[in-house]
Protein backbone atom coordinates (compact mmCIF):
# COMPACT_ATOMS: atom_id res chain seq x y z
CA UNK A 1 0.00 0.00 0.00
CA UNK A 2 1.49 3.19 -1.00
CA UNK A 3 2.45 5.21 2.05
CA UNK A 4 2.62 2.50 4.56
CA UNK A 5 6.55 2.00 4.69
CA UNK A 6 9.51 3.54 5.54
CA UNK A 7 13.22 3.68 6.31
CA UNK A 8 15.16 4.55 9.00
CA UNK A 9 18.69 4.07 10.01
CA UNK A 10 20.72 3.09 12.97
CA UNK A 11 23.12 6.08 14.34
CA UNK A 12 25.75 4.78 16.41
CA UNK A 13 25.82 0.90 16.63
CA UNK A 14 23.93 -2.20 15.82
CA UNK A 15 22.50 -2.42 19.00
CA UNK A 16 20.70 1.20 18.79
CA UNK A 17 17.24 0.87 18.97
CA UNK A 18 15.09 2.86 16.35
CA UNK A 19 11.54 4.31 15.66
CA UNK A 20 9.71 3.87 12.47
CA UNK A 21 5.72 3.81 12.99
CA UNK A 22 4.99 2.53 9.67
CA UNK A 23 3.10 -0.93 8.89
CA UNK A 24 6.18 -1.86 6.85
CA UNK A 25 9.70 -0.71 6.35
CA UNK A 26 13.52 -1.00 5.90
CA UNK A 27 15.70 -0.69 8.68
CA UNK A 28 19.50 0.16 7.32
CA UNK A 29 21.61 -1.44 10.60
CA UNK A 30 24.75 0.71 11.63
CA UNK A 31 28.00 -1.10 10.43
CA UNK A 32 29.80 -2.02 13.58
CA UNK A 33 31.52 -5.31 13.22
CA UNK A 34 30.26 -8.23 14.51
CA UNK A 35 32.18 -11.03 15.75
CA UNK A 36 31.93 -14.52 14.76
CA UNK A 37 28.93 -15.88 16.10
CA UNK A 38 27.95 -12.68 18.11
CA UNK A 39 24.05 -12.00 18.36
CA UNK A 40 23.00 -8.49 18.59
CA UNK A 41 19.57 -7.28 19.56
CA UNK A 42 17.62 -3.80 19.38
CA UNK A 43 14.06 -2.16 20.21
CA UNK A 44 12.12 -1.35 17.30
CA UNK A 45 9.56 1.15 18.48
CA UNK A 46 6.71 1.41 16.22
CA UNK A 47 2.99 2.71 17.39
CA UNK A 48 1.22 0.19 14.90
CA UNK A 49 2.54 -2.70 16.59
CA UNK A 50 0.11 -4.57 19.01
CA UNK A 51 1.44 -7.42 21.57
CA UNK A 52 -0.93 -9.63 19.74
CA UNK A 53 0.72 -8.79 16.21
CA UNK A 54 3.40 -10.97 14.43
CA UNK A 55 6.20 -9.04 13.17
CA UNK A 56 8.25 -10.48 10.51
CA UNK A 57 11.94 -9.25 9.43
CA UNK A 58 14.50 -10.48 6.57
CA UNK A 59 17.78 -9.31 5.54
CA UNK A 60 16.80 -7.14 2.18
CA UNK A 61 20.25 -6.53 1.03
CA UNK A 62 24.07 -5.47 2.29
CA UNK A 63 26.29 -7.77 4.10
CA UNK A 64 27.78 -11.05 3.20
CA UNK A 65 25.00 -13.71 1.83
CA UNK A 66 24.27 -16.16 4.00
CA UNK A 67 25.83 -14.70 6.77
CA UNK A 68 23.43 -13.45 8.74
CA UNK A 69 20.45 -14.75 11.08
CA UNK A 70 17.63 -12.02 11.73
CA UNK A 71 14.82 -12.62 13.98
CA UNK A 72 12.28 -10.70 16.24
CA UNK A 73 12.04 -12.09 19.85
CA UNK A 74 9.64 -10.14 21.62
CA UNK A 75 6.53 -8.24 20.31
CA UNK A 76 4.99 -5.65 22.79
CA UNK A 77 2.69 -2.81 22.15
CA UNK A 78 4.42 -0.36 20.09
CA UNK A 79 7.73 -2.04 20.11
CA UNK A 80 9.64 -5.59 18.86
CA UNK A 81 13.14 -6.94 19.80
CA UNK A 82 15.19 -7.48 16.83
CA UNK A 83 17.99 -9.93 16.55
CA UNK A 84 21.02 -10.07 13.86
CA UNK A 85 23.68 -13.04 14.56
CA UNK A 86 26.32 -13.41 12.68
CA UNK A 87 26.62 -16.60 11.40
CA UNK A 88 30.12 -16.27 9.38
CA UNK A 89 33.81 -17.50 10.60
CA UNK A 90 34.68 -13.97 10.94
CA UNK A 91 33.77 -10.59 12.37
CA UNK A 92 31.40 -8.46 9.83
CA UNK A 93 31.31 -4.80 9.51
CA UNK A 94 28.72 -3.95 7.45
CA UNK A 95 25.47 -2.10 7.36
CA UNK A 96 22.50 -4.38 6.70
CA UNK A 97 19.23 -3.48 5.12
CA UNK A 98 16.70 -5.53 6.94
CA UNK A 99 12.63 -5.33 5.61
CA UNK A 100 9.85 -5.66 8.21
CA UNK A 101 6.25 -6.26 8.01
CA UNK A 102 3.69 -5.85 11.12
CA UNK A 103 1.10 -8.30 10.55
CA UNK A 104 -2.34 -7.37 12.19
CA UNK A 105 -3.36 -10.63 14.72
CA UNK A 106 -5.99 -11.37 17.71
CA UNK A 107 -6.11 -13.47 20.36
CA UNK A 108 -9.76 -14.17 20.17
Amino acid sequence: MAGSGGTVTQLTSKATGVTLNKACGQIVTHNASLAAGATVAFVLLNSTISATDMVLVTRASGGTDLAYFVGVDKVGAGFCNIYLQNLSGGALAEAVTLTFVVIKAVTS
